[in-house]
């Protein structure tokens, strides 16, 4: 199934004005570096140190689950880099809900946003939408210990 959503996300709606959208958006994500920065704008120090501690919970657990990026033939390369070949869980989407759920701001255009981010990722060939899942829980978690 996760394969299958993958193919859809990655083949359905694509236009080139969008895989540019697409791309913009996920290079400000990369790192969380949009969401440090909005929280160092705001000086709000919990929220950068909510999205700092989710960035390194993602990069502990991808370093320990190690599952490879999809890889969905030549057919349909992916439409973006990445800076390393892992892909669960993703970062984009850990820092971006740890920063939806942390930023003092309206949470309804936070959540638009961090979704919209999260769902760069299988859109652009880079992440299985089950990274997606699982980064956007670990990003909640995070901001909830925390």
């Amino acid at each position: 199934m996760d394969l299958a959503l993958l193919r859809l996300l990655r083949t359905r709606g694509h236009t080139p004005t969008l895989d540019r959208l697409a791309r913009a958006c996920a290079r400000a994500g990369e790192n969380g570096a949009l969401w440090l920065l909005l929280a160092a704008l705001l000086r709000d120090r919990r929220a950068f140190r909510v999205v700092l501690a989710a960035l390194m919970a993602n990069t502990a657990v991808k370093q320990v689950v190690r599952r490879p990026r999809p890889d969905l033939g030549p057919e349909l390369p992916p439409l973006a880099s990445t800076i390393s070949s892992l892909a669960y869980p993703s970062a984009h989407a850990a820092t971006s809900f740890a920063a939806a759920r942390a930023l003092p701001l309206p949470s309804l255009p936070l959540y638009a946003a961090a979704g919209a981010m999260a769902l760069t990722r299988p859109y652009l060939g880079v992440h299985y939408p089950s990274d997606i899942v699982a980064g956007a829980a670990l990003g909640c978690a995070v901001e909830r210990l925390l």
